[in-house]
């Protein structure tokens, strides 16, 4: 907070002002309208966490359903309590103190990215890269009950491609991914799927296609990579490699209205979203929040800097490695503020009334003067900040083990649920340890 305060007129030079935005987030989860933040600096005792394997294991998304959470990712065991249960990629805890580690545990012999569950908390449907689920066969795509976690054979379950994000919206299952064939469907890399046979129901034509190409660009195949549900429950948020969809020039992210019959690419774009950011990360939108009204997104990501700007040149330009807000009008749109990491990648974000909450392995926050050191009026903010929706300043800023990067944030009544890993083994939350892979910082 010290440090928030002392540089409060920072802005002129470290937000850039237009003047005149993970793993998916399901609606089940609800945001926190009675909250308005911020949350606590000072995280939840007693949350499960990554169990100490030797090995660097990750929780890539958190998804709240009734009085369960229910988190995926890439691990064999956690710890809650004292002890230690096997878990392969997935397993479920009471939302609630004592927080609980529950007996739900399918087999899963791949990583799961993304999790969605049914409204009655009945089904869960899992993506990712996987060939099995409790020892029968299931590519990339299952449905497994959340009683037994047995694999639900009347769903169908193949994809031929990896499937990194699923959301429940308006009855319909939304998978996106590589694949270019899901359930023999060859609608490719996003499909809505029946939530009872995983068939193709057609709610979803988009005829995505395209990728990245600029001089020394690395391999950027097309694919759909993450997407957030507005809280009215219209409105879908996708991210990705693409330059078409639906018709339309589309790069890095586009909003979907899922209101109708049929699911429509809105109006909502802008053209900061078609600038290049270093060879090495075509793709660097990686996750986008919705401000409590709909009427903000908020965008974390990744991307190094510019490709027509280098380290030396500053300040930055452009949405590379940085937090960012855009109105969500549904029209072309310009950033309504953007705050630099330098040089440090940005993976998740969510927000409640008071604060914008972004994730990563970052190590500051307002640093649009440096590239791997502290620039002039930069603020240490190792692996998380909170910043203010209107302006973008920090005000946030309770620190978090850097890891690999918090891949999932989601806001529930409880308070800000942070999903990450343990690197090296990173632990911390908040200046507490005993947190790898999973923290609650909780409303008062």
């Amino acid at each position: 907070m010290g440090h928030a305060m002392r540089h409060a007129s920072w802005r002129a030079t470290t937000i850039l002002s237009a003047g005149a935005l993970a793993l998916s987030t399901l609606w089940l989860a609800g945001p926190a309208s009675a909250q308005t933040g911020p949350v606590s600096r000072t995280p939840a005792a007693g949350t499960p966490q990554l169990a100490s394997t030797g090995r660097t294991e990750q929780v890539r998304q958190l998804v709240k359903c009734g009085g369960t959470m229910f988190a995926v990712g890439s691990f064999t065991s956690v710890s809650w309590n004292g002890k230690t249960y096997r878990r392969h990629n997935a397993f479920s805890f009471s939302a609630s103190p004592p927080y609980a580690v529950t007996s739900w545990g399918p087999n899963v012999n791949g990583k799961i990215n993304s999790i969605a569950l049914s409204r009655r908390c009945t089904t869960a449907w899992l993506g990712g890269a996987f060939t099995s689920v409790n020892g029968k066969a299931a590519q990339n795509i299952a449905a497994v009950s959340t009683t037994t976690a047995s694999l639900l054979t009347s769903f169908a379950h193949s994809a031929n491609g990896q499937v990194e994000t699923l959301l429940k919206a308006n009855g319909h299952l939304l998978a996106g991914g590589y694949y270019t064939r899901i359930n023999g469907s060859g609608r490719r890399y996003m499909t809505s799927l029946d939530t009872s046979t995983g068939k193709d129901d057609g709610f979803v034509r988009l005829g995505i296609s395209g990728n990245y190409q600029y001089p020394g660009v690395s391999s950027n195949p097309t694919r759909v990579y993450n997407q957030q549900l507005s809280h009215s429950g219209n409105l879908d948020l996708v991210e990705g490699d693409f330059t078409s969809v639906g018709g339309q020039p589309r790069r890095q992210i586009f909003m979907l209205n899922v209101s109708g019959s049929r699911a429509s690419v809105t109006g909502w774009t802008s053209a900061e979203f078609n600038r290049n950011c270093a060879t090495v990360e075509p793709f660097y939108v990686r996750a986008a929040s919705w401000s409590p009204t709909d009427s903000t997104v908020y965008i974390a990501t990744t991307g190094f800097h510019p490709a027509d700007q280098f380290p030396g040149n500053y300040p930055w330009t452009g949405l590379c490695d940085a937090a960012a807000a855009f109105p969500a009008t549904r029209a072309s749109v310009s950033h309504q503020w953007i705050n630099y990491t330098g040089c440090d990648s940005l993976y998740s974000t969510a927000a409640d009334t008071s604060t914008a909450y972004f994730g990563g392995h970052e190590r500051w926050s307002q640093n649009p003067r440096g590239c791997n050191f502290a620039g002039p009026g930069a603020i240490s903010a190792p692996g998380m900040e909170g910043l203010s929706p209107a302006t973008g300043a920090l005000t946030f800023n309770p620190t978090r083990g850097r890891g690999l990067g918090a891949d999932d944030m989601l806001i529930t009544s409880a308070g800000l649920w942070i999903a990450s890993d343990n690197q090296n083994g990173t632990t911390q939350c908040g200046g507490v340890h005993q947190h790898a892979g999973i923290c609650l910082l909780p409303y008062a």
